[in-house]
C-alpha cells in the first residue's frame, strides 16, 4: 500500500508493469528513472521525449481522457496530478485502476513526488540520485541579484496570472525574485497587480505567447521590462528540474 500527495492510500501489490501517465513533466520523469518498456500510455500533451510521443499509445489530454483507450490498455498504475486532471476523470478511473495521484505546490512537494514514484515503479536509487543532483544544480543558481518584482501571465483574454500556493510561485522566490501577485493561485489580472511589478514574464504555456504579443505588452506598458520566458522550465516539476537553473542564471544574469 502506498499513500500518494494526497494523502490516498493506494494498492499496488507488484512493481508496475503497464503504466499511464497522465501529466507530461512525469512523463519525463518517467523516461528519466528508465521506464522505456513500463510506460504504455502518454497524453497528447507529453511531447518529451519525442520519440514516447511519437510511438506510445496518447490517450487523449491531460483534462478529456479517453477513458476507453485507457481501459483498453489494462495498466497496473495509472499517475495523474490534482491540478492538471479532472475530478470526474479520476473518479472513474480509481474505481477500476490503481491511481496515484500527485500535489505538487513546491520544490518539497517535487522532491518527495520524485521520491515515492522511484520507490512505487523499482527505481528508488535512481530518483534518489535524480534528487540530489536537481539540490546541486539549484545550489549553484546565483540568486544575489536585487529582486525582480515580477508578474507573471499564463492566459491570455482573460489575462490569468500566477499567484502564491502554486510551483510556479515557488520558482520565482528560489530564482530570487519577488511575486507582486499574493492572492492564491491563478487570479485574474488587475491593474494593481500591473503598477507593482518591475518586469511582465509571458509564458509559453499553456497559453503560447509569443514574440508578438511581447511587442504589444511593450506598447501598453513602455516602462515596463518585458520577458518570454520557457513555462517548461518554471512548472514542470520532474526531471526538467535538473536543467531548470542552467535556464534561469540566463533570465537573472
Amino acid at each position: 500500500m502506498f499513500v500518494d500527495q494526497l494523502g490516498r492510500s493506494v494498492r499496488i501489490d507488484q512493481k508496475p508493469v503497464r503504466i499511464v501517465s497522465l501529466v507530461p513533466s512525469q512523463t519525463e520523469l518517467l523516461h528519466a528513472l528508465g521506464l522505456e518498456d513500463e510506460v504504455v500510455g502518454i497524453t497528447k500533451f507529453c511531447i518529451y521525449p519525442q520519440q514516447w510521443f511519437q510511438n506510445k499509445e496518447r490517450i487523449g489530454g491531460t483534462k478529456n481522457l479517453n477513458i476507453e483507450l485507457i481501459r483498453s490498455l489494462n495498466p497496473d498504475l495509472i499517475i495523474g496530478n490534482k491540478e492538471e486532471n479532472t475530478f470526474d476523470d479520476i473518479s472513474i478511473l480509481e474505481k477500476e485502476f490503481p491511481v496515484w495521484m500527485s500535489d505538487v505546490n513546491s520544490l518539497e512537494d517535487a522532491d518527495d513526488m520524485i521520491l515515492k514514484l522511484g520507490e512505487i515503479v523499482g527505481k528508488l536509487e535512481l530518483a534518489q540520485e535524480l534528487k540530489k543532483n536537481i539540490h546541486t544544480a539549484f545550489q549553484q543558481l546565483d540568486n544575489s541579484v536585487s529582486p525582480k518584482k515580477v508578474l507573471y501571465y499564463i492566459w491570455s483574454e482573460p489575462d490569468f496570472v500566477v499567484g502564491g500556493n502554486t510551483f510556479i510561485d515557488a520558482i520565482i522566490k528560489r530564482i530570487g525574485w519577488e511575486n507582486v501577485v499574493k492572492e492564491t493561485r491563478y487570479p485574474e489580472c488587475h491593474p494593481r497587480y500591473i503598477e507593482e511589478a518591475d518586469c511582465l514574464l509571458l509564458s509559453s504555456e499553456p497559453f503560447p505567447f509569443k514574440e508578438k504579443h511581447k511587442e504589444e505588452f511593450e506598447k501598453l506598458y513602455p516602462n515596463k521590462e518585458i520577458i518570454l520566458v520557457n513555462g517548461e522550465y518554471f512548472s514542470w516539476y520532474g526531471s526538467r528540474l535538473l536543467d531548470a537553473p542552467i535556464y534561469f542564471s540566463t533570465l537573472i544574469g
